[in-house]
């Protein structure tokens, strides 16, 4: 019997684990899970706990609960991958071997890599939204904050759901608004990019949307440390930026057993093919999810449609065809904006966001690059959808691969005018 084995129950591990277990036939395989973890997060829920939108019980449930009859799973730390030698050691001692190696281990936030996060200011001044404890010790915080300055700082990319920062930000001004004291409150972004967006048509179309809410940027600030006493940030090229709460994006790094296993680069994200996923050096390796030291977004939609390519394109693989490049880097993220409206934006490798509607060209219902309510609607449905429809591994009828159908292109888009050899 051939061997599957799956590290990390995450959202990518979930769900090729429930993709595969019905797509494989079961009296010739065998496929294990392992993580050490009993608890699943709905991590884009967290941003949502500081301002009482939700509480942990709505981001939380247990691993086995999606994990199908069909697959074995084993909760324990991992502690090498002797990839060498086909097999997993874990931290008891065991070894699991296998015949092929999905690594789905995810990236975790680090904020100890930045000299004064993490010391004696840590959720008394400082916070972080990317864990569920920094989201609900944040929220008791705002409960009773009375406005000072507010600075998000993004301390490194890439990160999980790279727009998150500015979502919060955003929630923020809504957030004290209903509250009663904007006023009194001064929004900051600090961020290692050249500006809030960086791509030329989405900043376009959203450039001026922060300036519209009274938030200011500060871009290209790529932190040196935290002043916690004196309550401001310091870049390398010595600029600072004074708080009086800091909403910190630790440094996000893939897991430590991928550097003692030295399958990594220097974050710990595993190279791999970019529209394959299968590993350069190992052929029986696959890496998919954040684990993966991919240009795309470390966010559950590309997750979603990579589990998509990748497992018709296992199937392929097992039966000795070549891998079809396939993925495309294929990503839409939801843009929590405030005040009941919400900015989705839709791209890959090499097609930047573009206005449109989505999924219908011309209908919808969803609008790309625009403020709208039914793109608020879109992200608050998409919990209800991740619990019930994709950890499951249950297919969308939505396509895996990027479509340009109802988009305007690039030159279009930035220019207003039709591009070269389109017609308008």
């Amino acid at each position: 019997m051939k061997k599957l084995l799956i590290l990390g129950a995450g959202t990518a591990g979930t769900m090729v684990a429930n993709r595969l277990n019905r797509l494989l036939d079961r009296d010739e395989w065998q496929i294990t899970i392992v993580d050490q973890d009993e608890k699943h997060y709905y991590q884009p829920g967290f941003l949502f706990i500081p301002f009482g939108m939700y509480s942990k019980n709505d981001v939380v449930k247990a691993k086995r609960d999606f994990i199908p009859s069909g697959v074995e799973m084993i909760m324990s730390p991992i502690d090498v991958i002797e990839a060498d030698h086909n097999r997993v050691k874990l931290a008891d001692g065991r070894h699991l071997n296998y015949d092929f190696l999905v690594i789905a281990t995810g990236a975790q936030t680090h904020p100890e890599e930045t000299t004064g996060l993490q010391e004696h200011e840590w959720h008394k001044s400082i916070y972080d939204f990317y864990t569920v404890e920094g989201a609900v010790a944040l929220a008791r915080q705002l409960r009773t904050w009375q406005g000072g300055r507010l600075v998000v700082n993004i301390v490194e990319n890439p990160i999980k759901c790279p727009v998150a920062p500015l979502e919060f930000i955003m929630l923020a001004d809504w957030f004290f608004t209903e509250q009663g004291i904007r006023d009194r409150v001064e929004l900051t972004l600090a961020t290692p990019l050249s500006g809030a967006f960086t791509k030329p048509v989405a900043s376009k179309y959203l450039g001026n949307i922060l300036e519209q809410k009274r938030i200011k940027v500060v871009p290209d600030f790529v932190i040196e440390h935290v002043d916690p006493d004196a309550k401001k940030i310091v870049a390398y090229d010595e600029q600072e930026v004074e708080y009086d709460l800091l909403v910190s994006v630790p440094l996000n790094m893939g897991s430590e057993v991928i550097a003692r296993s030295e399958l990594g680069d220097e974050l710990n994200y595993v190279p791999v093919d970019r529209c394959t996923f299968l590993s350069p050096k190992y052929a029986n390796i696959f890496v998919l999810g954040d684990a993966a030291a991919l240009p795309t977004s470390k966010a559950g939609s590309v997750a979603h449609f990579a589990v998509d390519v990748f497992s018709e394109n296992f199937l392929r693989y097992i039966d000795g065809l070549p891998l079809l490049p396939t993925f495309d880097g294929h990503a839409n993220c939801f843009i929590e904006s405030g005040f009941g409206k919400g900015i989705l934006i839709y791209f890959n490798y090499d097609v930047e966001p573009l206005p449109g509607k989505y999924p219908l060209p011309g209908v919808g219902p969803f609008s790309l690059l625009e403020e709208s309510e039914m793109n608020h609607w879109g992200k608050m449905m998409f919990r209800w959808m991740y619990w019930n429809i994709l950890l499951k591994g249950q297919e969308l009828p939505l396509p895996a691969r990027m479509s340009m159908a109802g988009k305007a292109a690039a030159g279009q888009a930035a220019t207003g005018k039709p591009a070269a050899g389109q017609k308008a």
